[in-house]
């Protein structure tokens, strides 16, 4: 399949065209959350750039397998291997199972994906699913003499890897350089025969709460092992895509490739590693101590202390994606106030669409080639800024661009006489399919039904003082119509549910 697409890739540091291993079928994984508290703003960015990436590859004709997963076990509070479980910490504090608190997270970061406007991944594993898969990865990896076990644990030993491979390659650093900004006596260290080795298998101390047996007695996966067993079990040995924030580039990813290349070959895993860039508030990172730390579920009920008002979750996608996904983005009040204004912008083009026929009786202009060109070079400049490493703000401006036209005609609906049905359905399907099925907006009902509702009431009691029957009958009708019957009581004018 020929086409103009373009996408940086992390490990090379260049774009390249994109060239799928098995066309037309493309495999996508992106490292998805660790299910122990509320997702975050910051959360929300990956997702709705690989939403937009796959929703694209499919308008371009592929096939696409969309793979995310969840982390439920293995990911501790220190990349050292050090510290608790953040799940099970999170279940001990609130005497809960460790799947309970998987669950309700799990559960609530789905709920805003779809607020999002995020479709589903075609396949989600979970962690705690796949030991047996890890296991055996494992497996493969001590076999190859990458790797070794001490007291029931296994580590990925970094040093002899680096002897015939390269690790640091993706992160660019250099091992020397990594080991010099190391302590070897550091606290629980000791095991490790190298400061840069990591764990694949932790052996569980007594109170531990999530453990499985192994040949190394009973234990716990390392949290870097989970994405590069599973992504080989749903997408192969090498796949096309892997995603994720810049800030899993290293060691996350980084310890991926070595795992994926020690245990069955010398790929890396995937052909091309896309990173987005990461999201600060209010010109800082995001910290709970400066009150600029914004949950998914404060922002979209308008709870959160950094922000004054609520914005939607269509805003805020179109918020993110108004930045090419690899520059950094700061999400302040005035920055979502003007992603309103477009969203909306943007909403109402599409409603002009439908708008857009020429007035019966008015002729079509004899030569309509130099406007079809024009029209057709501002639909074909939205597509430009997406083959070009799927840069959405480039896209959106062209959108601006398009829709500036398209408004003009709808100011002045003669003037489609200078421009040919064919373009113009062109546009229009290009529009559409731009803003909905690729970067995936949709229209948010701003009214609320039941202050709507009341408003209608209030005409009807207006009509009934005034005695116009005849307006207090078609409203009657109206809300009938809407299965709602309108009820005069001595205390006023109610409301019920038709029970016809």
């Amino acid at each position: 399949m020929e086409h103009p697409l373009s996408l940086y890739n992390t490990l090379t540091r260049r774009k390249a065209p994109f060239e799928p291993l098995h066309a037309p079928f493309v495999g996508v994984y992106l490292c998805g959350p660790t299910v122990y508290s509320e997702a975050h703003l910051g959360n929300a960015r990956g997702p709705v750039v690989f939403d937009v990436l796959t929703r694209y590859l499919r308008y371009l004709g592929y096939t696409v397998r969309y793979v995310r997963n969840i982390t439920d076990v293995g990911h501790l509070e220190s990349d050292a291997d050090e510290g608790e479980d953040k799940l099970a910490k999170k279940a001990r504090a609130q005497q809960l199972e460790p799947m309970q608190v998987a669950e309700t997270y799990a559960h609530r970061y789905h709920h805003h994906m779809a607020q999002l406007g995020n479709l589903p991944p075609d396949i989600e594993p979970r962690a705690s699913g796949h030991i047996t898969e890890q296991i055996t990865m494992i497996e493969e990896i001590i076999a190859n003499g990458f790797a070794y076990e001490v007291n029931g644990s296994v580590y990925f030993d970094v040093p002899t890897y680096n002897e015939s491979h390269n690790y640091g390659k993706l992160s660019n650093r250099n091992i020397d350089e990594l080991l010099a900004g190391t302590r070897d006596n550091l606290a629980g260290q000791s095991e490790k025969r190298s400061p840069l080795d990591f764990a694949l298998w932790k052996n569980a101390s007594p109170e531990h709460i999530m453990r499985w047996p192994s040949p190394w007695g009973e234990g716990f996966p390392g949290w870097h092992l989970e994405c590069s067993a599973m992504s080989r079990k749903y997408l192969g040995k090498e796949f096309d895509i892997h995603g994720g924030g810049l800030d899993l580039m290293f060691p996350h990813h980084e310890c991926e490739i070595a795992q994926s290349q020690a245990s069955h070959s010398h790929t890396d895993e995937s052909q091309v590693w896309m990173h987005n860039n990461m999201i600060t508030v209010n010109g800082t990172k995001m910290s709970k101590s400066t009150g600029n730390f914004i949950t998914l579920t404060d922002l979209f009920a308008g709870t959160t202390e950094a922000l004054s008002q609520v914005f939607s979750p269509m805003v805020v996608r179109f918020f993110l994606l108004q930045a090419h996904y690899r520059s950094p983005i700061d999400v302040t009040e005035e920055g979502l106030q003007a992603a309103r204004k477009g969203y909306r912008k943007l909403m109402n083009g599409l409603r002009l669409l439908d708008k857009l026929a020429l007035p019966e009786g008015t002729e079509r202009a004899p030569d309509t080639e130099k406007a079809d060109a024009e029209l057709r070079k501002l639909t074909a400049d939205c597509f430009v800024g997406l083959n070009d490493d799927l840069n959405t703000a480039r896209c959106v401006a062209s959108l601006f661009n398009l829709l500036r036209k398209l408004n003009g005609y709808g100011a002045n609906l003669a003037t489609l006489a200078n421009v040919s049905e064919a373009a113009l359905q062109e546009t229009t399907a290009a529009y559409r399919a731009l803003v909905t099925d690729i970067l995936g907006l949709a229209d948010e009902p701003r009214a609320d039904a039941e202050q709507l509702l009341h408003l209608t009431l209030h005409f009807y009691q207006e009509a009934k003082a005034a005695k116009d029957y005849a307006k207090v009958d078609e409203i009657r009708a109206a809300l009938k119509e809407q299965g709602i019957v309108v009820k005069d009581t001595k205390a006023g004018v109610d409301w019920a549910y038709s029970e016809e």
